[in-house]
């Protein structure tokens, strides 16, 4: 439905996977903007429609800057309740800040429960820039081991590239 996705992309039916959903739509009719960087609002999101769109338990917003009746404002708290975010600092949450690679996979990663990747893959990793010491560390070994992504390439993962709408979607897919 979009022109600028072709059916041979990677992410041709991660993409209609997600419409189909209503985890997104397109930028308008004919657009899906493939790649497009996400931001921290859309991301959580996107997250929160696959999760069901759960109401959060509170109505009680620590973040200053997600405004009442935003389209991400229950995303926002839920992830914020259930720990896959605490925002930037204490009071922000920075909603409209470019969403890298490690936020992420850190996020999909504390959606399933922080799961412990299997220590055999941790020995292996294979990325260049990726250390022990990165906040992110076991979320890529858990998002390589679950197939989730394969990194840009062999030997870097990108964590701080910019993760566009085609990425998002294929790491939820």
């Amino acid at each position: 439905p979009f022109e600028d996705i072709d059916d041979q992309a990677y992410y041709f039916s991660p993409v209609i996977w997600a419409v189909n959903s209503g985890i997104t739509s397109g930028l308008d009719e004919t657009h899906f903007g493939p790649d497009v960087p996400c931001n921290r609002a859309q991301v959580v999101t996107f997250l929160w429609r696959v999760a069901g769109k759960p109401e959060p338990i509170t109505n009680t917003n620590p973040f200053r800057d997600i405004p009442k009746g935003s389209f991400y404002e229950k995303a926002v708290l839920w992830a914020y309740e259930t720990g896959i975010t605490t925002g930037t600092d204490a009071t922000h949450f920075t909603p409209l800040a470019t969403c890298n690679r490690a936020h992420v996979v850190t996020f999909l990663w504390r959606a399933a429960g922080c799961p412990e990747p299997n220590p055999k893959g941790m020995q292996v990793l294979r990325f260049v820039d990726v250390k022990p010491s990165d906040f992110y560390f076991k979320a890529v070994i858990w998002a390589v081991q679950e197939g989730i992504t394969n990194g840009i390439n062999e030997r870097e993962f990108g964590p701080m590239e910019p993760c566009n709408r085609a990425q998002v979607v294929t790491f939820l897919y």
